[in-house]
């Protein structure tokens, strides 16, 4: 069932969400070669601990870091570990927040040094469709309308959307109802109404769309070994039009 949030919830989020942003900002600071990505998980580490909110992530569902690193063909999900980073990999960082009981959920994808031109197309057509997504959400409008938005604006330019993840709904709990697609039809699926606040994150491979699972149970690669983009805002539908709460 969705959960509509309030004007004083989404007040919360926003705060929730604003802590995202500074982690990930913190690591764009940091991202370059030599850098492990046990670093990184500290950085955001230190930061969840100064601002008196904690990792949405650490321990859910018995997840062990406070965030997640990716790295290359890796989609989503890799631990952090003693790992260094190599100058021409690019690196997806997916953050969550948790403060005064509420989720603010967000990821870039990073490049390490300079990348080779189709990872810099990559990066670059995987931010704009996430904001061709979030430009959709608007009140009355479907949500299949954000899914195909950032289906054929990907596919137009010769990469391929996961379909085995999706975006969710986002508040109290990190995944709540309705579950967000990054492909679809247009005018099909749930009214998008205020106080809706969703979790946007086109996960964009070079390759096919197929993934598959690591034997750590947690990170997705791509099934052809393609590298993988991520980027993902947390979203509230207001009448006002799309508010993104994962910013500072």
């Amino acid at each position: 069932m969705i959960q509509y949030k309030s004007a004083r919830e989404i007040e919360k989020m926003r705060n929730s969400g604003r802590i995202v942003a500074e982690v990930l900002d913190l690591i764009s600071e940091n991202i370059k070669p030599g850098v492990t990505t046990k670093s990184l998980d500290k950085l955001a580490a230190d930061h969840f601990k100064k601002c008196n909110s904690k990792s949405a992530f650490l321990g859910y569902q018995g997840f062990p870091a406070h965030i997640c690193v990716s790295i290359d063909n890796e989609v989503v999900h890799g631990i952090p570990s003693a790992r260094k980073l190599v100058e021409g990999q690019i690196v997806s960082v997916d953050v969550g927040s948790l403060l005064d009981g509420y989720n603010g959920d967000g990821a870039r994808t990073f490049a390490v040094g300079e990348v080779d031109p189709e990872a810099k197309k990559l990066l670059d057509i995987t931010e704009r469709a996430l904001q061709l997504g979030i430009k959709k959400c608007v009140v009355g409008g479907k949500l299949g309308d954000i899914g195909h938005a950032i289906q054929t604006f990907v596919e137009s330019h010769g990469f391929s959307v996961v379909r085995d993840l999706v975006g969710h709904g986002i508040g109290r709990r990190m995944h709540e109802d309705p579950q967000v697609p990054n492909y679809g039809e247009r005018g099909t699926g749930v009214e998008l109404k205020e106080g809706l606040v969703i979790a946007i994150e086109p996960m964009i491979n070079a390759g096919r769309f197929d993934i598959r699972i690591m034997s750590d149970g947690w990170t997705f690669v791509t099934a052809d070994e393609s590298i993988s983009a991520h980027f993902e805002h947390t979203v509230a539908i207001t009448q006002n039009g799309p508010e993104i709460l994962t910013i500072r």
